[in-house]
């Protein structure tokens, strides 16, 4: 069988320009990928995945094995800030068996999940990765699409049928679109990330706690069996970094139960991040995709950036896997890009907000009062059927795009 295309290129080896190159490779589709450094990055970042992402990780092949080497957290909660005390919550233990599929939420450390999908896509299918490219262009024309490339060796040209940019938040792939134009804002809030060995458990803290202050704001979330646990909070506007590493001890001493010293946790590591909500004005010009990060971003509270970034991915797969077998024209990709932004518009980014106003609130003492989603999880504290029902009411963000290939 002839095929209309013969090789995707994708940019970037962080986690959608992986699990997209698995997904593609499952189905024969020839994948080249182009990451601009000597290896995978190493900085804390998302590390659960939400419930929509699943069924995509589970058609890659690796949802097992996240979560026989991770976790697959079910209890949320929000919290006070003076004593811990729990406000609300919600418990995802109704998803592990929705009509025999496990939607649990699943953990894993991010570097760690790159690494096992990297490890997939080389040893299974023979996958091809180009470090040390760093793309500094794209061009196309009616028979293909290609990237402009440094490496060690001097300047190349990679051509293919397609390139998708999964080239994180400063993609060049969108700059060589777009320019500087990624519209949206960025947040004025600092925010910490640290990895980090506590005991929250002896405090009967959850698996993910939210914890409101108007300034003190943070999240606990455990990532690992063995203790180690992701707290991520805010931070004065304008400090360096120097000063925000200077400023951690006291953080943690002033917002963490039981108030420690340094010698009572081990500080793994920690990174400072911008905030930002900022969408493309497109996902697909001709020849040339956006993805993920390098499409659109949001805040991380509630990790919509990532789990967002997944279901992308899996629709972007449908839509290449459709022109692939003749199933779908290369319209389908214009459907991508619309319905994409419009989950982004209408679910990603809206949710996303209101979980860090909720989190960081000015008067978090009568937040349940005036706070709808508050409300709705107290409500269904002893009705599973209710919380399941809010659960899967985040698959909103989800788009079946297989409804329009031509023998649908």
């Amino acid at each position: 069988m002839s095929r209309p295309f013969q090789k995707v290129i994708i940019v970037g080896a962080g986690p959608s320009g992986l699990l997209l190159a698995l997904l593609l490779s499952k189905s024969g589709i020839p994948v080249e990928i182009l990451e601009a450094s000597h290896e995978l990055d190493k900085q804390p970042r998302a590390a659960i995945y939400g419930s929509p992402a699943i069924p995509d990780l589970a058609r890659a092949g690796v949802i097992d094995e996240i979560r026989r080497r991770g976790m697959s957290p079910t209890s949320m909660c929000w919290r006070r800030f003076q004593d811990h005390s729990l406000i609300t919550g919600m418990d995802a233990s109704v998803l592990q068996d929705l009509d025999g599929q496990d939607l649990r939420m699943a953990c894993m450390v991010l570097d760690q999940l790159d690494q096992l999908m990297l490890d997939e896509f080389l040893s299974k299918y023979d996958g091809k990765v180009r470090w040390n490219h760093r793309v500094v262009g794209t061009g196309q024309d009616e028979t293909r699409a290609w990237v402009d490339v440094e490496t060690p060796e001097g300047k190349t040209k990679v051509y293919g049928d397609y390139v998708v940019g999964c080239d994180g938040a400063g993609s060049a792939v969108r700059k060589s679109l777009f320019g500087d134009e990624y519209p949206g804002f960025t947040w004025d809030r600092q925010i910490v990330a640290t990895n980090v060995y506590y005991d929250f458990g002896k405090f009967g803290f959850k698996d993910s706690n939210f914890i409101l202050h108007p300034d003190h704001f943070f999240m606990a979330a455990k990532l690992t069996t063995d203790g180690l646990y992701r707290v991520t909070y805010g931070e004065a506007p304008g400090l360096t970094w120097e000063q925000m590493r200077e400023r951690q001890p006291w953080k943690f001493e002033l917002m963490l139960p039981g108030h420690p010293k340094p010698d009572e946790y081990k500080l793994v590591n920690m990174s400072p991040y911008k905030m930002h909500q900022r969408c493309a004005p497109k996902f697909r010009v001709g020849r040339i995709l956006l993805a993920a990060d390098a499409a659109h971003l949001c805040n991380p509270w509630g990790g919509m950036g990532i789990t967002g970034g997944f279901v992308d991915v899996g629709g972007l797969y449908d839509c290449l896997v459709g022109i692939w077998d003749g199933k779908a024209d290369e319209s389908i990709l214009d459907v991508y890009s619309e319905k994409r932004i419009e989950k982004w518009k209408t679910v990603i980014d809206p949710v996303s907000q209101d979980n860090f106003r909720r989190v960081s609130d000015s008067d978090p003492d009568t937040l349940l009062e005036r706070d709808p989603v508050m409300q709705a999880c107290k409500a269904a504290e002893n009705d599973p059927e209710m919380q399941k029902q809010m659960y899967l009411s985040f698959f909103t963000m989800k788009y079946d795009f297989t409804q329009h290939y031509k023998t649908a």
